[in-house]
């Protein structure tokens, strides 16, 4: 499918993480859009997303308590990956965050939930292969416009607001305009734990994503969060009217962003 550049452009800069959902369903029209984008945007092999009109109540049940728990959504999407697939990490991260820019866009709450969730509670309302996995969620539905007392107190913990430098991110030559507005939008991404893992090497006309460090979770794989990042700086230079094109790369470098 074609990106909607200007409207996931615009949901960047917007999004925030929401777990206190309220009672009331989305339109049909918007669930269907969110189902037609689950089915068509699925830029890299062995990486997935499905909408799924069931709660979610199961899947968050008993796994985080407290400020972090995920309540009162109406339906959710499961992020899949293959095991077969040597860029599933970050095909995903880049597939899933297409689906949350477009929930955004359409004005629901969305949450990346990659390690506190119930991988089997999924497994009962949708088949997988045998070389597939769920990594994440995310929960859909209305939320309150403003924050809840415990998403306020989850925010502040995860220091979601607070965001590296780009000194300390960004690593080559100086930034030309396309890039700068490619490296802010990805500076802003979603990670888990707000850890930003990504480092972002800047040539000529590229710009190579790579992770921090060669330590990693299985629950939280930073290729998955690199791959978020990813797609905020396509959106970037799209939005700067250019195009380019990913190679993916090996080891601690997960992809480069090259013009045409």
């Amino acid at each position: 499918m074609q990106i909607p550049v200007e409207s996931w452009y615009q949901a960047i800069f917007v999004r925030r993480s929401r777990r206190s959902f309220i009672d009331r369903l989305p339109e049909e029209e918007k669930l269907e859009r969110l189902e037609k984008v689950c089915r068509e945007f699925r830029p890299f092999a062995g990486a997935r997303a499905e909408f799924l009109r069931n709660s979610p109540e199961k899947v968050f049940k008993g796994i985080v308590g407290g400020y972090g728990k995920i309540t009162g959504a109406p339906h959710y999407v499961a992020f899949i990956g293959s095991f077969e697939s040597p860029n599933a990490e970050e095909g995903l991260g880049y597939t899933g965050e297409g689906v949350i820019l477009e929930a955004t866009a359409l004005g629901l709450g969305t949450c990346w939930v990659s390690g506190f969730f119930r991988p089997d509670a999924v497994k009962e309302h949708i088949a997988l292969a045998g070389h597939e996995r769920v990594y994440a969620v995310t929960p859909i539905g209305y939320t309150e416009k403003g924050f809840s007392v415990k998403e306020k107190i989850y925010e502040g913990a995860a220091r979601s607001l607070k965001k590296k430098p780009l000194e300390e991110i960004v690593e080559g030559t100086t930034l030309v305009p396309w890039q700068a507005k490619a490296i802010e939008a990805a500076r802003i991404a979603p990670s888990a734990s707000n850890r930003q893992p990504w480092r972002f090497m800047v040539g000529e006309k590229s710009i190579t994503v790579r992770v921090d460090s060669p330590k990693d979770s299985d629950k939280y794989p930073k290729r998955l969060d690199c791959g978020i990042a990813m797609l905020h700086i396509e959106l970037g230079a799209m939005a700067a009217n250019l195009k380019g094109k990913w190679t993916p790369l090996s080891g601690p470098n997960v992809a480069r962003f090259d013009l045409i």
